[in-house]
């Protein structure tokens, strides 16, 4: 999701439009498709992209397949569509596959071959889906985010009750939405637990172990990113308790993950990092958590599913707002 990308992949060769020649080696493609599963918080780090690897094989092989194959899918297909070579090595065409992948895997259940081959269907659209979605937004110089997956998601979710061959009740973990009500008290142990969740929940995992290794891989490549992202995860979960969310939808993380992303893209990568837009940013990552609750009651009629919503709707009046401020763009009527 971020624009920031790493050098070209050593070994790689372009033309003069930035599209690469020929097909890279299998360590490049594999750096590739890394790069893309970190690029999900904005990190095109392969190391990153590692350690996101491994927390969701520790959710289950099953997710972990999805989203590395996933991600690899939607890598491959802009690679042969032609897209620009550098968005390809630095993962940006991997992202919003991955999502997609783990979308069909989780609420339409890993096990079934329906829900593998619609997967592969789903990340190859998805990839046209944001070339399209990168040409409509452009025009305001705005980024596409996780809108492509976002369409993709709402649009298969929303469908598949009228499908027998793919609805399969209690698939996945489906089941896990959030009570609408509740008991709102909260202990340490809470606390603890939202924090984390709130990581894992951007890749639909409801395990706070999960969410810690992606914090730790978001450290290994940045340590300004992880502090932010922190600062990102207390305020969403400091938001929906103090708006009096029940105890049980704080704690499985699903109130505080768009803030997460939120925080990231307005401070260090959409936007400069300094201490006007960390607050910009902290600000966002509250209204992600009333936008959230809005848009849940919005697809209840659908289950609820609000997927990265929040956070590409909050992110982008954020960012199209922040044009008119210099100080928080670094433009030069700043000073």
């Amino acid at each position: 999701m971020g624009h920031a990308t790493d050098a070209l992949d050593a070994g790689g060769s372009s033309d003069g439009a930035g599209r690469a020649i020929g097909p890279p080696g299998a360590r490049v493609f594999a750096a590739q498709v890394l790069r893309g599963q970190a690029q999900v918080t904005f990190l095109p780090s392969v190391a990153a992209g590692a350690v996101f690897c491994v927390a969701l094989f520790a959710a289950g092989w099953q997710y972990g397949l999805y989203g590395l194959v996933g991600t690899a899918v939607g890598t491959a297909t802009a690679r042969l569509l032609g897209a620009d070579g550098e968005r390809v090595a630095s993962g940006l065409e991997g992202f919003n596959a991955c999502l997609t992948a783990l979308c069909f895997a989780v609420f339409l259940g890993a096990g079934h071959l329906s829900t593998a081959l619609l997967a592969l269907a789903g990340c190859v659209v998805v990839t046209v889906v944001t070339s399209a979605v990168a040409n409509l937004l452009g025009v305001w110089g705005l980024p596409t985010l996780t809108l492509p997956y976002c369409l993709i998601a709402s649009t298969a979710t929303i469908a598949a009750p009228g499908f027998q061959r793919v609805w399969h009740h209690g698939a996945g973990l489906a089941a896990l939405t959030s009570p609408a009500s509740g008991p709102t008290a909260l202990q340490p142990a809470d606390l603890a637990e939202a924090f984390f969740t709130a990581f894992a929940e951007i890749f639909f995992m409801p395990q706070w172990y999960v969410g810690a290794l992606l914090l730790l891989g978001i450290l290994v490549a940045s340590r300004r990113a992880a502090a932010v992202a922190c600062l990102g995860s207390a305020v969403g979960t400091a938001t929906a308790w103090a708006l009096g969310a029940p105890a049980a939808q704080i704690t499985d993380g699903t109130t505080g993950y768009n803030s997460v992303l939120v925080a990231l893209a307005l401070c260090g990568v959409f936007l400069p990092a300094r201490a006007a837009t960390l607050t910009y940013a902290l600000v966002g990552a509250a209204a992600a958590t009333a936008v959230g609750s809005a848009m849940s009651a919005l697809f209840a009629p659908s289950g609820g599913h609000t997927f990265t919503w929040p956070f590409v709707l909050t992110t982008l009046v954020f960012l199209a707002g922040a044009k008119s401020f210099p100080r928080l763009t670094g433009s030069p009527e700043a000073d």
